[in-house]
C-alpha cells in the first residue's frame, strides 16, 4: 500500500506542486527571452505593458489548463479506470515538457505558453484522479493516512521545485529551459512503476462487474488473509447502488441525496484556496527583507516555507487516523485565524520595534504549518469519503473545477486586494477561516474508521430531515 501511494503520487499531485514552484525561479530569464525574441522577430523592443501581459499569460495559463484537466478528470477515471487515466495523463506531461524545452532554442515563446497549458491539464487530471484512486484502494482504518499521500506528494513537489529552481542548479540563465522541461522525469517514473500495481478494486467490481480481477487486486493490496473484510464492504456498497451508473457532475446538483455533501465540497475547496495561504507566500519576501535577510539569501529562506508544508503534510498523515478529520481541519482553520490576527498587528507596527519583523516571520511559518496540518491535507481526503462509488468521480470533477477557478480568481484579484487593503487584507482571510471552521463544526460528521455507506447514512439525516 505504501508503494502504491508512491507510484501514484510521483506522477500525480507531485507534478502540480513541482510546476507551481519552478515557474518562480526563471522569471527574469523568461522576461529576457521574451524581449530578445520579440526584438529579433519584429525589429523593435517589446512594450513593457505587453511584456507584463505575456508573462501573466505564461504564469496563469497553467491554472486554465488545470481547470480543463479537472473537467475531464472524472470522466477519464470512469472510462479508462483510475490507473489507466493516470498512465495516459503522463503522455500529456511528456508532450508539455518537450514543448517547454524547445521553446528557447527555437525562439518560439508560444511553445512555452502551450507547454504550460498542457502541464496544467496534467496537474488538473492528477489532482482529480490520484485521491480518487487512493481513497478507493485504502482499507478504512488507513484511508486517512493513504489519502494524505495526495498532500504529501504535492508539498514534496513544491519543495523539490524550489530546490531545483535555485540558480546553482537549474535556475540559471542558460539552464531554465531544462528546469521547465524536467517535469518529464516524474511522468516517466510513473510510467515505469504504476503498471506493476492493480486497478482500484472498487472500480473493478462496481463499475466493471469484474469480480475475479477485484479479488486479485484485493489480495495484492491487503494480503490473502485480510482481503475478505474489504471484499464484503465493497459488495455491500455494490448491493446498495443496485446497478446505478456513475453520475455526471450536473446530476449531483439535482440529487437531494448528496445535497449537503456537495455544499461541503464547495465550501471546503473554496475555503482552502481563499484561506490566505497565497497571501502568506506573497508577503513572505517583503517580511524576510524587513527582518534584514539579504535579497540574494531569500530564495534559501523560502525553502523553509516549502519544508514546513512538507513536514506538516507528513505529520498530518501520521495523525489523521488517530485524531480524526474534524479535529484537525477545524483546529487548522482556527489556528490560521489566530495567526492572521497577530500578523495584521505585526505588519501594522513593523517599523516601530526591531523585533517585530521576527514576529511576522514566525507567523508566516506558523500559518503555513497550520494550513498543512488542517485544510491543506484533509480537504481532498474528505471529498473521497463523503460520496459513494457512483457519485465520487463527479464530486472530484466539481471540487477540482471550483478549486482551479478559485486559484485563478485569487491569482488575478489578489494584487488588487493587497494594494487596496495593505496588511489589513488578512482580516478578510481571518473572517473566511473562522466561517469555514464554524461550517465544518456544524455540518460535517467525523468519518474516521467509517465505511462509505456509514458516512452516507450520517448525511442522510441532513439531506432528508432527522426523522426519515
Amino acid at each position: 500500500l505504501l508503494l502504491t501511494v508512491c507510484a501514484v503520487g510521483i506522477g500525480g499531485t507531485f507534478q502540480y506542486g513541482y510546476n507551481v514552484a519552478i515557474i518562480n525561479a526563471p522569471t527574469q530569464h523568461i522576461h529576457k527571452f521574451l524581449n530578445e525574441t520579440w526584438t529579433s522577430r519584429y525589429r523593435k523592443a517589446l512594450n513593457p505593458d505587453l511584456l507584463t501581459f505575456l508573462w501573466s499569460v505564461i504564469a496563469s495559463i497553467f491554472s486554465l489548463g488545470g481547470l480543463c484537466g479537472a473537467l475531464v478528470g472524472g470522466s477519464a477515471a470512469i472510462r479508462l479506470g483510475r490507473k489507466g487515466a493516470l498512465l495516459v495523463n503522463n503522455i500529456i506531461a511528456i508532450l508539455a515538457s518537450i514543448l517547454m524545452g524547445i521553446s528557447f532554442p527555437t525562439g518560439l515563446f508560444e511553445l512555452l505558453i502551450a507547454g504550460r497549458f498542457l502541464i496544467g491539464i496534467n496537474s488538473g487530471i492528477g489532482l482529480c484522479v490520484q485521491p480518487l484512486y487512493l481513497g478507493e484502494v485504502a482499507p478504512k482504518h488507513l484511508r486517512g493516512g493513504m489519502a494524505m499521500g495526495t498532500s504529501i506528494f504535492l508539498t514534496g513537489g513544491i519543495l523539490t521545485g524550489q530546490i531545483i529552481g535555485l540558480r546553482e542548479l537549474l535556475g540559471g540563465e542558460t539552464s531554465w529551459p531544462l528546469l521547465l522541461s524536467s517535469s518529464c522525469f516524474p511522468a516517466l517514473a510513473q510510467l515505469v512503476f504504476l503498471p506493476w500495481f492493480p486497478e482500484s478494486p472498487r472500480y473493478l467490481l462496481i463499475d466493471r462487474g469484474d469480480e475475479l480481477s477485484c479479488v486479485r487486486a484485493l489480495k495484492r493490496f491487503h494480503g490473502s488473509s485480510e482481503y475478505r473484510r474489504e471484499m464484503e464492504d465493497i459488495q455491500r456498497e455494490c448491493f446498495a447502488l443496485d446497478g446505478e451508473k456513475p453520475k455526471k457532475p450536473w446530476q449531483l446538483f439535482t440529487d437531494r441525496g448528496v445535497r449537503w455533501q456537495l455544499i461541503t465540497v464547495i465550501v471546503m475547496t473554496m475555503g482552502q484556496q481563499l484561506s490566505g495561504i497565497n497571501a502568506i507566500y506573497f508577503y513572505a519576501t517583503y517580511i524576510f527583507e524587513q527582518a534584514g535577510i539579504p535579497a540574494e539569501k531569500i530564495p534559501y529562506v523560502t525553502l523553509g516555507t516549502g519544508a514546513c508544508e512538507c513536514l506538516t503534510a507528513l505529520t498530518c498523515g501520521l495523525l489523521i487516523d488517530y485524531v480524526g478529520r474534524r479535529c484537525l481541519i477545524i483546529g487548522g482553520y482556527l489556528l490560521m485565524t489566530l495567526w492572521s490576527i497577530i500578523l495584521t498587528f505585526s505588519l501594522t507596527y513593523q517599523e516601530l520595534y526591531s523585533w517585530v519583523p521576527y514576529v511576522s516571520m514566525t507567523c508566516i511559518f506558523a500559518f503555513i504549518l497550520s494550513f498543512g496540518l488542517g485544510p491543506g491535507g484533509i480537504t481532498n481526503t474528505l471529498i473521497a469519503e463523503l460520496f459513494i462509488q457512483s457519485s465520487r468521480p463527479a464530486a472530484y470533477t466539481i471540487g477540482g473545477t471550483i478549486s482551479w477557478i478559485s486559484f485563478f480568481t485569487i491569482g488575478m484579484l489578489f494584487p488588487f486586494i493587497v494594494n487596496g487593503l495593505k496588511q489589513y487584507c488578512f482580516l478578510v482571510f481571518l473572517l473566511e477561516c473562522s466561517l469555514v471552521a464554524a461550517f465544518i463544526f456544524l455540518v460535517i460528521p467525523e468519518t474516521k474508521n467509517k465505511s462509505f455507506l456509514e458516512i452516507t447514512k450520517e448525511f442522510h439525516k441532513l439531506n432528508f430531515g432527522r426523522n426519515t
